[in-house]
């Protein structure tokens, strides 16, 4: 690695395009724009009500949570069962 003499870095001149000068504009300016939506949208969507769960809806949510709970827990079972099965039949090969 070359050790930086900072008498060259002060000689080195700087220069920017007028494409660039453009580029960079048009980036700050889209990145502001967009960050004044964005808050116009927030403040919008603080003025608007909070939607209300129905109770027809809370019900049916909750019976769709039972259903799968319930269903959940028969399979549970049934690999239960099919477990023990195979741990007899392990057994019954590993006596013999």
């Amino acid at each position: 690695m070359a050790d930086l003499d900072i008498e060259e870095i002060k000689k080195k001149k700087f220069n920017i395009s007028i494409e660039n000068l453009i580029t960079i504009g048009m980036v700050v300016v889209t990145v502001t724009g967009m960050y004044y939506s964005l808050i116009g949208d927030i403040e919008e969507a603080k003025q608007l009500p909070e939607p209300e769960v129905s109770r027809t809806e809370y019900d049916l949510k909750d019976q769709l949570i039972r259903e799968n709970i319930i269903n959940t827990n028969k399979k549970v079972e049934e690999i239960d069962e099919t477990v023990k099965k195979i741990d007899e039949k392990l057994f019954e090969i590993i006596k013999r």
